[in-house]
């Protein structure tokens, strides 16, 4: 399976968002990832990057439509052991981490790991 270096540009990317009580944007989660922060959550998206098997899991690039580049409000990173293609629309559900630093250079300041996909 080919890994892309970067997030795929799908155009303008409009998703709605997913339904029920644990439901959020992926701006939500980003802006307010700390009240989040070891909860469930429900997130539709775009998938926009998929790399395979990296430390035991699936990495995805979700997007929605929500949020900025700007800010980097835009872009969510899921990790499952779910597959996925660029391209597909998911409901991901899954626990929001926040301040995560892998080493090597890898931080991130929001995770959603343990994550199940729904097509």
């Amino acid at each position: 399976m080919p890994i892309s270096a970067a997030p795929v540009d799908l155009g303008d990317i409009k998703v709605p968002k997913a339904s029920g009580p644990d439901a959020r944007t992926v701006a939500e989660v980003i802006t307010k990832r700390i009240e989040l922060k070891n909860k469930i959550v429900l997130i539709r998206g775009k998938v926009v990057k998929f790399t395979p098997e990296i430390l035991n899991k699936n990495w995805i690039h979700l997007r929605d439509g929500s949020g900025s580049a700007s800010d980097n409000t835009h872009d969510l990173i899921v990790t499952t052991k779910d597959q996925a293609k660029v391209g597909d629309v998911v409901v991901v559900k899954g626990v929001v981490h926040v301040d995560q630093d892998l080493g090597s250079g890898y931080s991130y300041k929001v995770l959603i790991e343990e994550a199940t996909l729904r097509k």
